[in-house]
């Protein structure tokens, strides 16, 4: 970005929801719908320096990790978790706000919406019979794993990318919807991509994300800001803090749909398939959820996966014509 830009120039001019993202960012504005627990977020931040004493060879890691997403064979039986579920009447859904189209809160009603939230729905409305019987809780990135660890939620759904590392701490649905890791930067930035260019920069990405194992891995001399929402890295671009963000493509596109002032460069430089996230124990209700999520894909252009596509991602995310296919462990 060369000379970072003054936040008054930045943010003159700003309105609808991405006023509202600076607001809620800056302000640590956690809204919690009726029976959920308030989670707030830290607003600590850290800067590192990666060296290639913190890189973990990706060859390393696939040589025990060869298919992340495969996942149980779909069942409407019901084990102690969907038991749990229905005993209790609601199920407990931990979910981003702030992520535009996908989870956010919609500033004309004051609900909670997006792609993300359909498919929480549609597992309320299948376990429970109704697409209300859902609690709400805000979770940060970093948080998603101990969320589910601590039983504080039965699923996580927010954009959670499945990799090597996280199988072995929670157990995933299959594949809902994939993306990939990508670089957004303010217009007339002369950062190009997941490259050199990145040399001396100050690149935001969220603690605990993909984008954060990436930049580990590889950092391009670039200095890291890690922050505990990704929401974070957006508002330190628009106030000129940081020169890059490092996140999923899908998040990015959003996040450039909010302020036409960033775009994204370069091509996805890593492959992010979403899961539904469960805790390890929870293999019936893994099952279960990769049932809702088999009904969901069918129906082709009719299906409930495709209306929900073209509804809140189609206008950013063009060309995609399917969810992708799910796999099965043997």
């Amino acid at each position: 970005m060369g000379g970072a830009v003054s936040g008054p120039s930045r943010l003159r001019g700003w309105g609808g929801v991405a006023g509202m993202t600076v607001a809620c960012a800056l302000a640590a504005c956690v809204s919690v719908l009726p029976l959920a627990q308030r989670d707030t977020p830290s607003q600590t931040a850290s800067t590192t320096s990666y060296g290639q004493d913190a890189a973990h060879a990706r060859g390393a890691r696939a040589a025990d990790c060869e298919t992340p997403e495969a996942s149980l064979r779909p069942s409407d039986v019901s084990g102690a978790a969907v038991k749990r579920i229905k005993e209790r009447g609601r199920l407990i859904a931990g979910v981003d706000q702030n992520s535009f189209r996908w989870g956010y809160r919609d500033p004309a009603t004051g609900e909670l919406a997006g792609f993300d939230i359909d498919l929480v729905r549609a597992i309320a409305k299948d376990i429970l019979g109704d697409a209300d019987k859902v609690t709400f809780r805000t979770i940060p990135t970093n948080q998603r794993i101990p969320a589910l660890e601590q039983r504080k939620v039965d699923v996580i759904a927010r954009t959670m990318t499945i990799n090597c590392d996280r199988i072995k701490q929670v157990a995933f649905s299959t594949a809902y919807f994939e993306a990939g890791q990508q670089v957004l930067v303010p217009e007339g930035s002369a950062i190009k991509d997941f490259d050199d260019t990145l040399r001396g920069k100050k690149v935001c990405t969220a603690k605990g994300s993909t984008g954060e194992a990436e930049l580990k891995e590889e950092s391009h001399g670039a200095r890291v800001l890690t922050v505990d929402n990704q929401l974070d890295c957006l508002v330190r671009l628009q106030l000129g803090q940081v020169d890059a963000v490092i996140t999923d493509s899908a998040l990015a596109a959003g996040q450039a749909a909010q302020d036409p002032s960033v775009k994204l460069v370069g091509e996805p430089f890593t492959a992010e398939p979403y899961g539904v996230a469960m805790n390890l124990k929870d293999e019936d209700l893994v099952r279960r959820v990769n049932k809702v999520l088999d009904n969901y894909r069918k129906g082709g252009q009719a299906s409930p996966w495709m209306k929900s596509y073209r509804k809140w991602l189609s206008d950013d995310l063009k060309g995609i014509e399917g969810p992708p296919e799910p796999k099965y462990k043997p």
